[in-house]
């Protein structure tokens, strides 16, 4: 089937996609008419409208129309029972304003945020980039958001009963010695309300973020973090779990490095990976030389072969969630084949759909079977 849409200059182009086998044909005819007129709209004005849909959606039990019937797969990771393997990435939902909607479509688990301790409003626009043909999207947002105090006010009314990730970050105007402070406050506040927690070390939006992921300094900023977390586990009788998410553009060595810390520190999981600086697979477009994080399709390749390298790293020491690029049950399924044990999508979804999560978790449960 071909859609037609336009590109961000405004020039029609024509998008062929694979049918999805999992929802009904006609949420998936559904599905692409809603994204060709979103298309029509600038990015961020999109999404805002998008997240809108769906919260009312969402409320109104109207979201299945977009989506398929989403089997349980059952999975357990970090002691947390997952009705599926297929969850949300953070980014979509950066205030935890949407995240009761975006879960009624069928995820077995929401990460929301980046959060930081105080409000931002991030980078000027623009700052998000369509390249359709690539079904692929560069951001340089620079962790806009409310603050972690608005977050937390949006999930103590939640509803959704999957599992919920909270995504925590620093401040722009933060210095990177003091990195690990920010960290600490939205820890804190954010503990008693989430099912695990993400460490986030790898956008490339924030100046120096990206060194955090190296060394000593990874080294010290960990362990604050852990002797925080035994502290409010003992305050608040659970044991929330702690994961990092870690870029694709690192050496093997650095990747191998960074495992033996993870390791070391006994962090609970590694989220693999955020968005790249490399344009590989968008050469030439008219946005790629934009500056920013760039995800989709063109992240695939790489992000399944970070996952590969660190889990014969980690060699199961503690679980890797995968995403970057999926926008196919295949790929999700590649994600689980390279050693992931949950996956994640972002710019797949806003390709494919919400049919994309029932794809994923029937291409995944088809791979389980098949390995006996």
């Amino acid at each position: 089937m071909l859609c037609f849409l336009a590109d961000d200059f405004g020039r029609p182009f024509r998008y062929s996609w694979r049918p999805l086998k999992s929802p009904s044909l006609s949420a998936v005819l559904i599905y692409s008419l809603i994204r060709n007129l979103l298309f029509l709209l600038p990015p961020e004005i999109a999404h805002d409208f998008s997240m809108f849909s769906i919260r009312n959606g969402g409320r109104l039990k109207f979201t299945n129309l977009v989506g398929g019937r989403v089997k349980s797969c059952p999975t357990e990771v970090m002691g947390l029972k997952f009705d599926n393997p297929v969850g949300l990435a953070a980014g979509l939902d950066k205030n935890g304003d949407y995240f009761d909607g975006l879960g009624s479509l069928g995820f077995g688990f929401v990460e929301i945020g980046t959060i930081t301790p105080r409000p931002q409003p991030g980078n000027p626009k623009p700052r998000l980039f369509r390249l359709p043909q690539q079904q692929a999207i560069i951001n340089r947002m620079g962790f806009n958001n409310s603050g972690v105090d608005h977050l937390v006010e949006q999930v103590k009314k939640r509803k959704y009963k999957g599992v919920l990730g909270i995504n925590i970050g620093k401040n722009f105007d933060t210095p990177v010695e003091n990195a690990v402070d920010d960290y600490l406050i939205c820890m804190a506040k954010v503990y008693e309300y989430a099912d695990y927690i993400t460490v986030n070390l790898s956008s490339p939006n924030t100046p120096g973020l990206r060194d955090l992921q190296f060394g000593e300094t990874l080294k010290a900023l960990l362990s604050r973090l852990k002797q925080e977390q035994a502290d409010l586990a003992h305050r608040h009788g659970r044991y929330v779990p702690l994961a990092v998410k870690i870029a694709p553009d690192l050496t093997t060595k650095e990747i191998n490095e960074i495992a033996a810390i993870l390791v070391e520190q006994k962090i609970d999981a590694v989220i693999a990976t955020n968005t790249t600086l490399s344009r590989e697979g968008v050469e030439g477009h008219p946005h790629a030389g934009e500056a920013g994080g760039l995800s989709g399709a063109p992240l695939a390749g790489r992000s399944t072969e970070v996952i590969r390298i660190i889990s014969k790293a980690l060699d199961g020491a503690l679980p890797i969630i995968g995403v970057g690029g999926i926008c196919s049950g295949s790929d999700a399924a590649d994600k689980i084949a390279a050693g992931a044990s949950l996956v994640q999508v972002y710019s797949g979804f806003i390709y494919r759909g919400p049919g994309l999560i029932a794809q994923s978790v029937n291409a995944i449960s088809g791979l389980s079977r098949d390995t006996g």
